[in-house]
């Protein structure tokens, strides 16, 4: 197969401070750059949130150009990408870049722009702007570190009580629309205490999905819903409302829910598993269905149709 060189270009791509921020991103180019017998060759391009006239400098600049595919992850990074050459970009939606007022209309502006649009998930392609033209569903994956672990060594690790009733909340707090307040009550109401995921780095969260009881995940809206599928991948039970991919995720998966916020409901839910010694539910196969690798698989194809 015929070499392809591709340049990604994103504002979310981990760093000391930020660990967590883009991980998701990261792990697509570590899943592409491991598929066998694709022959890639990528470079990364990331820079911090804001920088957009500083990057856009720097990728006029950047050696080695024309690339085959220029592919920027959030709306608001295709704008910079521009700057680099390529004989076809596309650029990977995410949620806020298409839900936040702003945000969206920046986005809106430059898919004109784009041979391909892609995005995490169904629900966020029903929401894309006006302009968009080709669109594909092309989410990033669960790497391969979301697998089951024994609870009490997880506990151990992180210093729980081998005995404490624990929930997860995946997510930064901060983030208004993921809806830690709902998480607070939940675990008020149950006596549990509430762990929260807002800097947790990469390599630990699958720690801290096996030491937790249950995830919740009890948010407004979601692009995607990853953090249910790296839940599911280390046979977890899981809560969460019906956005994004969770409903598909969740279906027919003994010891998961996935409906509307209420209070009493969820209550319940949570409270059978943090009755429970060691709760489980057989959520790694499907799973499975968005791994890391099926899901860069189907970026590369993406690539190669385009040019």
């Amino acid at each position: 197969m015929s070499l392809l060189r591709a340049l990604i270009v994103t504002n979310m791509w981990p760093s000391p401070e930020a660990p967590a921020l883009g991980c998701f991103v990261r792990d697509q180019v570590e899943a592409l750059r491991a598929l066998p017998d694709e022959n890639l060759e990528i470079e990364v391009f990331s820079f911090p949130p804001g920088r957009y006239a500083g990057a856009m400098r720097e990728l006029r600049r950047l050696p080695g150009q024309p690339f085959d595919i220029v592919h920027a992850h959030f709306g608001l990074s295709a704008w910079p990408a521009l700057a680099a050459r390529g004989h076809a970009r596309l650029v990977t939606l995410h949620g806020t870049d298409v839900r936040h007022p702003r945000s969206r209309r920046i986005t809106q502006a430059a898919l004109p722009f784009q041979d391909l649009v892609a995005v995490a998930s169904e629900e966020l392609r029903d929401a894309l702007p006006r302009g968009a033209g080709k669109v594909e569903v092309l989410p990033c994956g669960v790497a391969p570190r979301f697998r089951r672990l024994d609870r009490g060594e997880a506990r151990a690790r992180l210093g729980l009580d081998a005995g404490g009733r624990y929930l997860l909340f995946p997510a930064d707090p901060a983030r208004a629309g993921k809806r830690h307040d709902r998480a607070q009550e939940i675990a008020a109401r149950t006596g549990a205490v509430l762990l929260s995921a807002g800097a947790i780095g990469p390599e630990e969260m699958p720690w801290w999905i096996n030491a937790a009881n249950a995830v919740i995940v009890p948010s407004d809206h979601e692009g995607f819903g990853l953090a249910v599928l790296e839940a599911l991948a280390c046979d977890v039970p899981v809560i969460a409302a019906p956005t994004g991919v969770h409903a598909e995720a969740l279906a027919g998966i003994e010891g998961t829910r996935c409906a509307p916020f209420d209070t009493e409901a969820w209550v319940a839910a949570a409270a059978g598993h943090l009755d429970a010694p060691d709760p489980r539910i057989a959520g790694h196969e499907r799973a499975q269905r968005w791994s890391a690798a099926a899901m860069a698989r189907r970026v590369a194809d993406a690539w190669r149709t385009l040019l």
